[in-house]
């Protein structure tokens, strides 16, 4: 019996899984780029990442992501030279859930050009992610904070607040509690989570940056519907830390 092929860890999905030129006519053969395909051109071409590092980021080879590049490259050449609609779909993968292994890339992520945000009330990281009134969005490069600014949901819901992030350009999200739901909707606009952090919003962002900041990747929050007076951090939603 042949070994099932192990699957790749993917930590961002696609903003948008479908090109095409638009200056062709309707063509019904597309190109078919795997999301690991595409997360290893992002990882290699888009972040800078060594293949020795893209490897450990996703849990493979090193000559598997020689294969996977090389692929994800012919396909991008025949989609820029013969003008074929690219679709990026399917494939052997599993998105991350901000573990370990994206735990270790907590500093090469801070060293590059981003917006981080953290769920914010009273200079603290607040406790649950669907009730967040304001997030604190930093803007990052090359490990130091460029600028921050404190900028308002309007009372938008869990539901919403994944494309409020999204629409910011937001790339990560340090948070407290936070529902299933809500991290599934995060994974798909491909912005990284780092549940159950609490404490100074400051410092935990100095943390981040620092490689160490103490979160728990395992973090969930099921109390959707919170009675008046309520708090996620008091029931358990936000309070387990793990440390880097």
């Amino acid at each position: 019996m042949a070994r099932p092929n192990k699957s790749r860890l993917v930590c961002r999905m696609p903003s948008c899984s479908a090109f095409f030129p638009a200056d062709s006519l309707q063509c019904s053969i597309e190109i078919h780029l795997s999301v690991e395909e595409y997360e290893t051109i992002r990882l290699l071409d888009y972040s800078g990442m060594t293949q020795q590092e893209a490897a450990q980021q996703m849990g493979v080879s090193r000559a598997t992501i020689q294969s996977l590049y090389a692929e994800a490259r012919k396909k991008i050449a025949r989609f820029l030279v013969e003008g074929t609609p690219l679709k990026i779909e399917g494939g052997n993968y599993e998105l991350c859930s901000h573990g370990l292994h994206c735990q270790k890339r907590q500093k090469k992520l801070g060293g590059t050009h981003m917006k981080l945000a953290v769920t914010y009330e009273n200079g603290q990281v607040f406790q649950h992610f669907g009730h967040t009134e304001q997030f604190k969005v930093y803007e990052i490069r090359d490990g130091k904070i460029l600028s921050s600014e404190i900028v308002d949901t309007n009372g938008q819901g869990h539901g919403a607040l994944a494309t409020f992030l999204f629409d910011g350009g937001i790339d990560a999200l340090i948070c407290g509690g936070i529902g299933g739901g809500a991290r599934n909707a995060l994974a798909e606009a491909g912005i990284v989570v780092y549940p159950g952090a609490s404490g100074d919003a400051d410092a935990q962002v100095a943390s981040f940056l620092q490689g160490n900041l103490v979160f728990d990747p395992n973090t969930t929050c099921h109390h959707h519907d919170h009675e008046e007076g309520h708090t996620c951090g008091s029931n358990g939603c936000g309070s387990h830390n793990c440390h880097a």
